[in-house]
């Protein structure tokens, strides 16, 4: 059956109760017009191919998600095969967003260059490039899980694809496992034969931290999003994923508050400065009218 979006009782149902949470957290969750509903989806995008059950935030709390916890509390992130400045996201701006976005520290392990013979490889027949199988990453991820790791994360310059039948994939992480891969090469404009421009190190780094964010929320076991647009929402093409906003919509930062509790103001804050370190122009606005509807106690 074709998706068709929820209604807007539907989605703020989905948020959860709100009765008895702080003033600043119960606003940071009101949707207002700050976040646009979900759209029907177009031919060859995620939802028009991809059935998706509608996670509420009741559903994530029964499903008995994946938390932090004592032991428990680190994200790792792993680069896999070469970083070459010229075309890849910088490792500490990685880093330091992850940190940000979850609220939690973050170590980025050394350094594995080259290729692993561990990982089965082919040429993709339309692109021509080699490709790594996102599942052989995957189970390799599972022997070096450290003992602190919440997660653990491979970053990596080279195309992923998770099975023969499919074209590729931008990440694939395991929920129980708390194990990821993300492949960050199609959001390089050169992986197209394109030439680089100015701006392309800015887009890269955008596109990255978006799958980082995206894949990371996986493992803690938030599900697509078919609520709002949201950096949850599934993606099956570059022009979709680049249309994903940069940040968790209300259903899904409650889910990540009900397991990390960080303060909601103090991380939008974190995340402006971010953004206009970055350039990141229109979403460092999104978060600064944010941060001023929620610090007034004004309905967003």
């Amino acid at each position: 059956m074709a998706f068709e979006p929820p209604g807007p009782q539907e989605s703020f149902k989905a948020i959860g109760p709100m009765a008895g949470l702080p003033e600043t957290l119960r606003l940071a969750l009101e949707p207002g017009t700050d976040f646009e509903p979900i759209p029907p989806p177009k031919p060859g995008d995620w939802l028009a191919a991809h059935p998706e059950s509608r996670q509420t935030f009741e559903e994530f709390l029964r499903s008995r998600p994946n938390r932090p916890d004592r032991t428990r509390n680190r994200i790792y992130l792993f680069p896999l095969g070469d970083f070459p400045p010229e075309g890849s996201p910088p490792l500490e701006f990685l880093k330091e967003y992850t940190e940000i976005f979850f609220g939690m520290e973050t170590e980025v392990l050394s350094p594995k260059p080259g290729a692993d013979p561990r990982f089965t490889t082919r040429i993709n027949p339309l692109t021509r490039k080699r490709q790594i199988l996102s599942t052989d990453v995957l189970r390799y991820l599972k022997s070096l899980l450290p003992g602190d790791a919440f997660c653990l994360s491979a970053i990596t310059m080279e195309d992923l694809y998770p099975d023969p039948a499919w074209n590729f994939v931008f990440g694939q992480a395991s929920l129980r496992d708390r194990v990821g891969v993300f492949g960050f090469a199609r959001y390089d404009p050169a992986f197209y034969g394109e030439r680089r421009g100015r701006e392309d190190r800015e887009i890269l780094l955008k596109r990255s931290i978006k799958v980082l964010a995206h894949e990371t929320g996986h493992m803690f076991s938030l599900a697509h999003c078919v609520y709002f647009r949201c950096v949850m929402n599934g993606s099956n093409h570059l022009q979709e994923s680049d249309s994903r906003p940069q940040f968790l919509c209300p259903v899904c930062l409650h889910k990540l508050h009900s397991s990390i509790r960080f303060d909601v103001v103090l991380r939008y804050e974190r995340m402006l400065k971010f953004c206009r370190r970055m350039g990141f122009a229109p979403e460092a606005q999104w978060i600064a009218n944010r941060l001023r509807k929620i610090s007034s106690g004004e309905r967003p």
